[in-house]
C-alpha cells in the first residue's frame, strides 16, 4: 500500500512538472497591452489566422480582455475579426474589372502560368476557365502534339486561336464586360457534352472552410459545370487569394486536385491544404 501510494504521488508529480515545463514553453510573459497588440499581430502575421481562445491561453487573459484588443485592433485596421478570431485582412472581395486585375502580382501570375503550363500533356484536351491568370497561362502554352483547348475566357481565346496546332472551342452565352468572359445556361450545356483532362480555373478566394469562391454567381456556376467536364482540377491563384471569399461559391476543397500558387503564401495555410489531399505547387518569384 505505501508503495502504491508513492508511486501515484510520484507519477502526479511527473505530470505536474511536464505540465509546467509545457506551460513555460507555450505561454507569453506577461505583457503590456501595446506589447499584446503588437505580439497578436505578430501572430497573424505568422499564422494568416488565430482564434480568441488561443491567443487568451497564450497571453494568459480572459477571453473577454482578447475580444477587446481584437476589436480595437479592427478599429484600426489592422485586422479583421470573424467567428471567434482574428485575420489579417477583411476575407471579402467585391468583384474588379479585368483591367485592373492584370495589373495586380504580375510576376506572381506568370511564375504561376508558366507551372501550370508544364502540366499540359501530349494531344491533351484542356478546360481554361476565365480570369487574368488564365491568360498567363495561355501565353505560356507551348503544346506537345495537338491541343484541344475549352475556354468562356475570351482574351485567351484571342491568344491560343492563332495556333495551328491547337483547336479552341470557346464557349457561348452571356458575355460579362468585367472579366471578358462568359456565362449561363448556354455554356454549361455545352460543356455537357465534352470530358477533358484538366480544368485550369482561377478563383477569388480560398477558403479552408468554406472552399473556393468566385464574385459573380453565374460564373461559378459555370465553374461548377467546368469541375464536372474535367477528371481533374487545377487552380491557379496567387498568394492573394487565401483566407479569402467571393459571394459565390464553386465548390468545397475536396473537388481540388492541385493548386499551384507563389511563395508568399502562408506555409501553414498551404500545410493545412496538403493534409486535405491536395497536391500543392509553390513557385518562386
Amino acid at each position: 500500500m505505501f508503495f502504491r501510494i508513492n508511486f501515484v504521488t510520484w507519477s502526479l508529480g511527473i505530470r505536474i512538472f511536464a505540465r509546467r515545463t509545457m506551460n513555460k514553453i507555450t505561454e507569453e510573459p506577461l505583457l503590456s497591452l501595446p506589447e499584446r497588440h503588437n505580439r497578436i499581430l505578430t501572430l497573424l502575421q505568422q499564422n494568416g489566422s488565430i482564434s480568441v481562445t488561443q491567443l487568451a491561453d497564450l497571453f494568459r487573459v480572459s477571453e473577454v480582455t482578447i475580444r477587446k484588443d481584437l476589436s480595437y485592433l479592427e478599429q484600426q485596421k489592422k485586422l479583421y475579426r470573424t467567428h471567434g478570431s482574428a485575420i489579417l485582412i477583411s476575407p471579402y472581395i467585391s468583384d474588379r474589372h479585368v483591367n485592373e486585375k492584370e495589373k495586380r502580382n504580375v510576376a506572381e501570375k506568370r511564375a504561376i502560368g508558366a507551372a501550370a503550363a508544364a502540366l499540359i500533356a501530349h494531344d491533351d484536351s484542356i478546360i481554361i476557365a476565365s480570369g487574368t491568370t488564365m491568360a498567363f497561362l495561355a501565353r505560356e502554352i507551348r503544346p506537345q502534339g495537338h491541343l484541344t483547348v475549352i475556354t468562356a475566357s475570351v482574351p485567351v481565346t484571342q491568344i491560343l486561336s492563332q495556333n495551328p496546332d491547337m483547336d479552341v472551342i470557346q464557349l457561348g452565352g452571356i458575355t460579362r464586360s468585367s472579366s471578358v468572359s462568359v456565362v449561363g445556361p448556354f455554356a454549361e450545356s455545352m460543356l455537357r457534352n465534352f470530358n477533358c483532362s484538366k480544368l485550369f480555373i482561377g478563383v477569388d478566394g480560398i477558403d479552408l472552410e468554406f472552399g473556393l469562391t468566385t464574385t459573380n454567381m453565374l460564373e461559378a456556376s459555370l465553374n461548377g459545370a467546368m469541375i464536372e467536364a474535367a477528371q481533374k482540377v487545377v487552380v491557379l491563384a496567387d498568394s492573394s487569394k487565401f483566407g479569402r471569399r467571393g459571394f459565390s461559391k464553386i465548390c468545397d476543397l475536396e473537388a481540388v486536385d492541385r493548386i499551384i500558387t507563389d511563395s508568399g503564401a502562408q506555409p501553414l495555410y498551404l500545410e493545412r491544404l496538403r493534409e486535405r489531399g491536395i497536391e500543392v505547387t509553390v513557385v518562386d518569384v
